[in-house]
């Protein structure tokens, strides 16, 4: 008796469900199992064709791995963008601030060159009267010469502490000086009567009239730069960038300080 045909068995790709039992060589039923089927397949030099995965899963593991690292770029790069803005906008205000206080500051070279320019003209005429004070009239040139040498140095360098300290000193002794000349004026009536010497002493009172009015513009002007240098954050930026403070004009009057003396002999 004949036995039957066998039957080929489906790959193993196919293979999920419980399989009907199929015959065997000898024409019996066989084992149908998947290991039984693959073995069967094995011996007759069948290929198993293995599952493939599916490019779709592929693609949408490729996109979520994109789009993770995009937002963590961009939770990065945003806050510094941000922070980036501020450090500009800080330093572009610091800028104008000291450029603010340094323009001010010209202002005030202007009025103390023409005031060191009515000095020696005021010592000359004075000269042909005070001819016996020779001391004092040496002493207000020689304050002069200091001052505007002092004034040259701190325009260079407007705010800096050593030349703008360096400056004060100078005017306060000017200032002292030329006080002195006039009080010596005073006993003197011919000079006091001299047309050239009054019209002298009013150019410079006008003179140094200009001169407080500038100094307090930039003393306001760099008042309101060391507040924003010094306030924070904006100190973080003024110490990366080394915005230096500026020194105020600050020239101090000792006669205001002076109790006046009451005398009633």
């Amino acid at each position: 008796m004949r036995g039957l045909p066998r039957t080929k068995t489906m790959p193993a790709a196919s293979v999920g469900l419980p399989l009907t039992p199929t015959l065997s060589p000898d024409g019996g039923e066989g084992d149908g199992t998947p290991h039984a089927i693959c073995a069967r397949m094995e011996r007759h030099g069948e290929k198993i064709i293995a599952p493939r995965p599916h490019s779709s899963d592929s693609a949408a593991s490729n996109e979520r791995h994109v789009m993770s690292i995009l937002i963590v770029l961009v939770a990065l790069l945003v806050p510094l963008f941000f922070v980036l803005v501020y450090v500009i906008s800080s330093f572009n205000k610091l800028v104008g601030l000291r450029n603010r206080f340094k323009n001010a500051f010209a202002q005030i070279d202007v009025q103390l060159k023409r005031r060191y320019d009515l000095i020696p003209n005021l010592v000359e005429t004075a000269k042909g009267y005070l001819k016996h004070e020779r001391g004092t009239l040496e002493a207000v040139i020689t304050a002069r010469n200091a001052a505007s040498a002092a004034s040259t140095r701190a325009a260079a360098n407007p705010g800096d502490p050593a030349a703008m300290k360096e400056l004060m000193a100078a005017e306060s002794t000017l200032g002292g000086s030329l006080g002195r000349l006039f009080a010596l004026s005073e006993a003197y009536p011919d000079l006091k009567a001299n047309t050239t010497m009054n019209n002298l002493m009013e150019e410079l009172t006008s003179t140094e009239n200009k001169v407080s009015f500038a100094r307090q513009a930039y003393n306001d002007s760099a008042m309101t730069y060391n507040t924003a240098r010094e306030s924070f954050p904006s100190n973080i930026i003024a110490g990366m960038f080394q915005f230096t403070p500026a020194e105020l004009f600050q020239i101090e009057n000792k006669a205001e300080k002076e109790a006046p003396k009451v005398s009633f002999s």
